[in-house]
């Protein structure tokens, strides 16, 4: 029996999401669902609620929990990974407070800065350890990459010498959302988006051949006359000339311009909601014990198709039916020609049955590319970091981040990520 492994299955809803698609698809009913996650009644509860949604959808797959991560991934063919190392207690609030001390303040922290650094950190060594099991127990399995911060973790995985994409939601609702918001009509568009993840850039926009975005420019410079949700990334355009990706909330830590401690005003001004993320997991955890029963005790689930790519990968490698997506790859051969070759990049990939092929974007507008390259440097060094543990490379890392450098000196920076490795213990491995 072809097998799809879970790891982090304890995330029961993104669980539904992913393994829910792939019980729609045809091709995939002979495949047994193999969850793991190290939380055991998270484990439980993910194995009953995708029972009763097998039930509901009349699917045939076999949906089996694991107590042994080697044995949940051995035969393997495709592993989904939505791990979180360090949960939100204690480390994302690790990664919010010990910042604050030092007047350091973000938003999601989850990709870039320093929190972005120290999630790395802490979730790397448990990456290699997916990596050693799969080298020995499933080989050849393709690794679908969901865990943030998503271009280190996957080029690390790359150079483990697993097969592997990762995979984010912003590409494939990014031109929709910008219309909608904007009032424009989605129907019949044509667009092409490359970047690096959670900083890629809508480059072209057409309709029936003609060029959407000088209304849209128009249009959201009028809406930034009134608060909004998405501010940032209007500013973003307004200066730099294209619409980013992902969220405002994510980009308002990725640039240099957005969160000063010498200019708050800016905070209102571009409605930045700082510690997003805490009060996002606090939310989240309430919000779990409210919805268990009618999740997991529910044998009526209902699941419609998602815009995950998870599936229509697996899909399109089954099928030979060939699938666009928004991929996270090495730049091996400058896909984007003005962007490290040794670092990660979200570009337009081909999926069939030969696996997943790249397109070539040569280069970006060079304030685009510009933009990117002030994030890579920090997850590069980060790499370095982690591969050499090290603590010069942590503070290179963090004193090269753009949000960081803005803020905080030399000093300080260094005595915030002392301060960090102290506070994370036993969660980081144990540096020079």
């Amino acid at each position: 029996m072809k097998k799809i492994t879970f790891l982090g299955a304890g995330s029961t809803v993104f669980a539904k999401n992913v393994l829910g698609d792939c019980m729609t698809v045809e091709a995939l009913q002979d495949f047994e669902f193999a969850l793991y996650d190290i939380d055991e009644q998270r484990l439980e509860d993910s194995e009953q609620m995708l029972n009763n949604l097998k039930s509901s959808l009349n699917a045939s797959v076999t949906v089996r929990a694991y107590h042994n991560r080697k044995e949940a991934l051995r035969d393997a063919k495709y592993v989904i990974n939505a791990i979180q190392v360090g949960g939100y207690d204690p480390a994302t609030i690790t990664d919010f407070e010990i910042p604050k001390q030092y007047g350091l303040r973000q938003t999601i922290a989850d990709t870039l800065g320093i929190g972005g650094i120290f999630r790395n950190l802490r979730t790397i060594p448990v990456m290699q350890a997916f990596a050693q099991d799969m080298k020995e127990v499933c080989p050849d399995a393709w690794f679908l990459n969901y865990t943030n911060p998503m271009a280190v973790l996957t080029n690390i995985m790359l150079q483990e010498g697993i097969k592997t994409v990762g995979l984010c939601h912003s590409v494939q609702v990014c031109a929709n959302d910008l219309l909608t918001s904007l009032d424009m009509p989605t129907d019949g568009i044509q667009h092409k988006i490359a970047g690096i993840n959670h900083m890629a850039w809508l480059l072209e926009i057409t309709r029936n051949g003609k060029d959407l975005y000088p209304e849209i420019k128009q249009r959201a410079k009028a809406k930034q006359q009134q608060s909004h949700d998405d501010m940032v990334r209007f500013e973003l355009m307004d200066k730099f000339g294209y619409y980013i990706t992902e969220s405002s909330e994510h980009n308002a830590e990725y640039h240099p311009y957005f969160i000063k401690s010498q200019y708050p005003e800016l905070i209102e001004r571009f409605n930045i909601p700082l510690d997003e993320y805490p009060r996002r997991c606090v939310n989240q955890i309430s919000e779990w014990e409210k919805m268990r029963d009618d999740m997991v005790n529910n044998k009526n689930l209902e699941h419609e198709r998602s815009h995950e790519y998870g599936s229509y990968i697996i899909e399109a490698m089954e099928t030979n039916q060939p699938f666009k997506i928004g991929g996270n790859v090495l730049n091996t051969g400058g896909l984007i020609s003005n962007l490290p070759e040794n670092a990660v990049v979200e570009v337009p990939c081909l999926v069939d049955s030969s696996g997943i092929a790249p397109t070539y974007i040569g280069p970006l507008p060079e304030q685009l590319a510009a933009l990117n390259r002030t994030n890579i440097n920090t997850q590069l060094l980060t790499i370095e970091a982690a591969l050499t543990q090290k603590k010069e490379k942590i503070y290179q890392a963090a004193m090269l981040d753009p949000h960081t450098a803005a803020e905080l000196s030399i000093d300080d920076i260094i005595a915030l990520c002392d301060d960090l490795i102290t506070a994370h213990g036993d969660w980081l491995p144990k540096f020079d």
